[in-house]
Formats: structure tokens, sequence, C-alpha cells
């Protein structure tokens, strides 16, 4: 590990979800159902989002929303005028389910902030940042759905609070025509799951990319990430890029990736979302026959 990393961590306690985007690619499904809301099988996307946030023992989630998605925080938040509707027609079941998947008051803090304005991911954490609990911050990306156990934050946060660099970000490896689709690590060297590096590079070309580690949607920053997006100047696509100012720290105060275990799927892509609902339909018993028979169908049809 880094020398930068002897000196005990602090413990990552609070969790940004970036929800404010609009959804564009989803049109018209999108036009009234936030993306963060559609439906991996019966399972919102926010809600794989949420439970990963959970297992990995956060104390704060903090949403950073729009005023139009007033939709997520009521998904969110217990609604208790639906749960005592349900008990009353017998659906103690369902109700049950709704209650386990909504954040109680009790079980965590949840905040609602909003980005007015789509000024890009690293605009929508620095909105956050009134509202997080002292110390070093995970964000995550709802769309990006991680599979598999433990949790990509889990390990992350693991890995982070054993001493790997100031600023964590998951990475995976992409093909050359990919890179220009993300904001690439410059890789230094590796201890096991742990990528040491020297800064990153928002959607280079083929070309001029570092490596081919592309920094997809799960994060661990130190908390001064939130001075260095305060003076960030727009990047690519006009915005201020998160993966920006985390370079501009990386050299005070240090810089990792993380090769995850799980599998990532782009569900802000529709044919991430399918890939992800096939995936996870797959780990179910109950869709097997129609999975099987899916699969028939396309090879008769070829």
């Amino acid at each position: 590990m880094d020398p930068k990393s002897s000196s005990p961590r602090k413990p990552v306690r609070t969790a940004i979800f970036p929800v404010a985007g609009l959804g564009t690619r989803f049109l018209p499904a999108t036009k009234a159902t936030p993306k963060e809301l559609l439906p991996v099988l019966d399972r919102p996307l926010i809600q794989f989002a949420i439970d990963e946030a959970r297992a990995a023992g956060i104390e704060r989630m903090i949403f950073v929303s729009h005023p139009s998605k007033s939709a997520i925080e009521r998904y969110v938040r217990e609604d208790e005028e639906l749960d005592e509707a349900l008990r009353a027609k017998g659906k103690d079941a369902l109700a049950d389910n709704l209650s386990d998947n909504a954040l109680s008051d009790g079980e965590a803090d949840v905040r609602f902030v909003m980005q007015h304005e789509p000024l890009g991911l690293g605009h929508a954490v620095l909105c956050a940042a009134e509202d997080v609990l002292d110390g070093p911050v995970a964000v995550i990306l709802p769309d990006d759905l991680i599979l598999g156990e433990p949790g990509c934050l889990s390990e992350m946060i693991a890995a982070y609070e054993s001493g790997a660099n100031g600023h964590m970000v998951a990475t995976m490896q992409v093909a050359d025509d990919a890179v220009k689709s993300y904001g690439i690590l410059s890789v230094t060297g590796r201890d096991g799951q742990v990528l040491m590096a020297d800064g990153m590079v928002e959607k280079p070309d083929p070309a001029d990319a570092p490596s081919r580690q592309a920094v997809v949607g799960r994060y661990v920053l130190d908390g001064s990430i939130f001075e260095e997006l305060k003076t960030q100047e727009p990047g690519a696509g006009g915005e201020i890029q998160l993966t920006d100012a985390i370079a501009r720290g990386a050299e005070r105060v240090g810089l990792c990736g993380f090769r995850f275990s799980g599998t990532r799927f782009d569900c802000g892509s529709k044919d991430g979302m399918l890939a992800a609902i096939l995936a996870y339909a797959g780990e179910k018993p109950e869709y097997q026959q129609v999975l099987g028979n899916s699969a028939d169908t396309l090879l008769a049809a070829e």
C-alpha cells in the first residue's frame, strides 16, 4: 500500500446517490417513471443500490435528486398509509416486503437534496456537501448495477479501511473501443484487487488512454473531494466531472482502483438493462422454464 495510507482511516459512514438525471435513453418509459425505479424483474434499480449500502454499514444515505422525481423519495421512505391498506386486505406478506425494502427513520439517516440543473456528476456530489458525515464518503450510481456477494461497496470499504489510497474508484477492464466512454485509470502497480494509480483521464481517445481500466459507478472518496469540486472547472461535455476532481487530488491524498469481484451491468443503456434482467432471472429457479422456452424460440427462429 502507498505510504500516504499509513495513518488509521476514519470509517465510511455516508453514501451519496446521484439520482437527478432525466434518463433520456429510456424515454418514453422515463417520462413519468424515474430511471432509478425501472425494475429488474420486480426489483427497482434503486433498491439494489440501497441494499448494497445497507450491507456495507452506511449510516447516512443522501439522495441527490430533482424536483420532478418525487417518486424516488416516495419509494425510498416508508409509506404508512399503503402499509395499513395492504394489511387491511390481509396482504401482510406484501406489506412486510415493502417495509423491509423501505428506509425507516430508525435504520438509517436519509436525506434528499436537489440538483436543479444537469451540471454533471461532480456537481451532483457537491450538492450533498452540507449533509455528509465527517470522514470519507461513498458514491453509488444506481444505474451501474453490480451483482455479486459480497457487494461491491462492502469490498471497497474493507480494502479502503485496511489502508488503500485516499480516493478509491471501482474499475473494470474494457475493450479498446470502449475507453472513450469512461474515465480511465493511469495504473502504476497492483496489490491483489487494489490498483495503485497516479491519475485518471476522462473519456480519452483509445490511442491516448493510459490503460484499459475503466472507472464505473462506485467510489470511496477522501472528504477533501468537496474542496476540489468547489473549484473544479467544467470538463468533458461542459460538465463538472467527478473524475477530474479526483485526479486533481490524487497527488495530495493518493488514488487507487479496485477490481471488484461482482458482475457489472450498465443499466443506463437498454442492452445493459436487458442483460441485467436475464442475469438476475437466471439466479431464480422459478424463471428457468421461461428462460429455456425463450432460448428454444430463438434457436427455432435461426
